[in-house]
């Protein structure tokens, strides 16, 4: 008798590659039609778009493509067409009206507000916050304490040419390193740290005289700050004795900042936005802020 089973051919298996790793083999299965034809179509795509475009980079160059496009024309182009759209809103007279003018203008004032705001948002949001409430170290400008000035033409001049930004005309006032340069002893910066804070009630040391740290504060900080502590818009000292605190009010922060000064930088503006726009800035700035 004829064993069947053993005249059966043998069963044949999935094909697969012939690679083989700790006992798993790879199937060798096609891949789909609609995927081998995207691929190629791809690929036809490439070279189409290195003949078309500019794509390569040569020594000194790069190819300049059959269709000669420049993503810097197309960029200078929007540019252009920006400019004269703005222009014929009577942008330009944004850069030579008088800033006070500007905000008295029911032409004008809106135009302004709308780019500053745009401007704003673009270039100094980063630091100041999208609702311009600041943080520690950036000054809040919805408030009405002001380092340099609050009026239109103070902010203005400040956004032109910065704080320890290297504009020739820059704003440069500075708060020294009293503790670290040696000027004041560690307890003697303790003490100015908590009469300074007591200008606005919130001295945190009542071992620590009052008195002393008044003389300490006549002697090193008034000539800045002034004999009541209420600033000085030309040397850029903030005001302390109100509750405005630039770098924080609690009193290892104030400590901090008598140990080991201040040095903050806002960038210049000028030559990176055009007079129109800084002048918009200022107005836009100036209305939250109240423009003490």
């Amino acid at each position: 008798m004829t064993d069947l089973k053993s005249s059966a051919p043998a069963a044949t298996g999935p094909e697969t590659t012939g690679h083989e790793w700790d006992g798993i083999a790879e199937y060798n299965n096609p891949l789909p039609r609609w995927w081998l034809y995207s691929l190629y179509a791809t690929i036809v795509w490439a070279f189409g778009y290195w003949i078309a475009f500019p794509a390569w980079p040569l020594v000194s160059d790069h190819t300049r493509g059959l269709l000669g496009y420049s993503s810097r024309a197309s960029v200078l182009a929007d540019v252009a067409a920006t400019k004269a759209a703005r222009a014929a809103l009577g942008q330009e007279k944004l850069a030579t009206a008088d800033l006070t003018a500007i905000e008295a203008d029911p032409t004008l004032l809106p135009l302004a507000l709308a780019t500053g705001k745009a401007a704003f948002g673009d270039n100094c949001a980063a630091c100041h916050g999208t609702a311009a409430t600041g943080r520690t170290g950036y000054p809040n400008l919805q408030d009405d304490d002001w380092l340099w000035g609050g009026s239109l033409d103070a902010i203005a001049q400040t956004i032109r040419v910065g704080i320890r930004s290297g504009h020739a005309d820059t704003r440069a006032g500075e708060m020294p390193a009293f503790g670290r340069d040696g000027i004041l002893k560690r307890d003697e910066v303790e003490t100015v740290a908590n009469y300074v804070l007591s200008l606005s009630g919130k001295a945190f040391a009542p071992s620590l005289s009052l008195e002393k740290g008044a003389a300490l504060f006549a002697q090193n900080c008034a000539a800045c700050h002034g004999e009541q502590a209420k600033g000085n818009p030309e040397m850029g000292a903030s005001s302390l004795a109100d509750a405005v605190w630039l770098y924080g009010s609690a009193p290892q922060e104030v400590v901090a900042t008598i140990q080991g000064g201040r040095k903050g930088v806002m960038p210049t503006w000028e030559g990176r936005l055009d007079a129109a726009t800084i002048n918009s800035l200022a107005v836009y700035v100036h209305g939250l802020g109240g423009g003490k």
